[in-house]
Parts: C-alpha cells; structure tokens; sequence
C-alpha cells in the first residue's frame, strides 16, 4: 500500500487491517469487462470461480461484501445470492454518493470499507473509503487512486487476491487445508449454498 494518499480523498488509506466490508465493482471486476449479447438481446457474463471462493473466505471470517454496480441484471443478482452478498446496488449512476449509503447498509463506516473498481466512474467511490482497490488491468487514473492493486486481471482471480490479502494481513487467512472446511463444500452445505 503507499505510503501516502491522492490530494483528491477526504481522508487518509486506512491499513488492511481495518477492513470489515469488501464492496467490488461486477463488470472488470468480477467479471473480464465482457458482455455477450444474444440474438434475443439476452446478456451473458462470465464470473470466475476462484473469486467466488476468495468471497467466501472473506464472509465466512465475518466480514460482510457488498457489490456496486452501475449496471445489473439477473446474472448479477444471482452470483450475489450464489455467494452470499446480502447487499447488492445495481444501476448506480454516481458511484461517490454510494459510500456513505454503504455504510449506512451495513453499519460499518466508510473508512473501514475497501472497494475495488476497474474504470473512471470508480474513482470518485474510491476517494470515499479507506482502502481503494484495482485489478492489475483497470484503467491507469484508478490504479493510481488505489491503495493496492492485485497482480491477476479483473475476472481472473483479482477479488480473490484482494480478499487473502486482506485477511492474510489482519492474521485471518486459514491455510489451504483448513479452508476446505472453513469456507469449503462442508460449511456450504450446512448452509444449503453453493461455495462457488
């Protein structure tokens, strides 16, 4: 993370540590920024199943996600109840007024959430919360706005890598073995919902 924050945010990054709501963008976040158009006018999306798992690390810690998105749809409703993400904001014109509407949402303030974006309608989001996020692909302006970019693309790992960042950092990251059954089939099927 640098050490030093963008002139344009209202307060400083906060660390890793401090983190208890991951809000991500959907398209070139969760997705590769894809959208396939059927000849119905139907719309198709392509999820990776890694993120899904890194998402269930995190809520299966205690943490809550959340997903912002200035689209939406069927697809995205649905990987969000596929994972568990109770909060889900869809069509959001001006992403910047969604942070303290997410910290109203969730009762967790705004310098305790980090949100990973892709584009420039992201940036003014990420000025609001304490840990701003990229995919190694996203625009340059929102990486520089960024307190951490992940080294995989957008739909190819990157939320993944964002969640055991942070939980690695807070001490929270389960080893591989105790995953399986700390956010694996196991607990899935105690809860009835798929892991990924």
């Amino acid at each position: 993370m640098s050490d030093s924050s963008p002139p344009d945010r209202d307060f400083p990054f906060c660390e890793a540590q401090g983190v208890r709501l991951l809000a991500m963008d959907c398209d070139g976040v969760l997705t590769d920024g894809s959208i396939w158009l059927t000849d119905d006018g139907h719309e198709l999306k392509r999820f990776s199943a890694r993120d899904g798992y890194g998402v269930r690390l995190w809520t299966d810690a205690g943490y809550q996600a959340a997903i912002v998105t200035g689209r939406g749809g069927a697809h995205v409703k649905r990987r969000a109840e596929e994972l568990g993400i109770e909060h889900v904001f869809e069509r959001v014109g001006d992403k910047a007024e969604f942070a303290s509407r997410l910290a109203a949402a969730t009762g967790v303030g705004v310098e305790a959430i980090a949100y990973i974006g892709d584009d420039w309608p992201d940036i003014r989001l990420m000025n609001k919360v304490g840990f701003p996020a990229a995919p190694a692909d996203a625009e340059p302006p929102v990486i520089e706005a960024a307190a951490w970019t992940s080294t995989r693309k957008g739909g190819h790992g990157a939320v993944r890598e964002l969640a055991e960042h942070l939980l690695r950092e807070k001490g929270e990251l389960p080893s591989p073995g105790a995953a399986r059954t700390a956010a694996g089939p196991n607990a899935a099927a105690a809860r009835g919902q798929r892991v990924r």
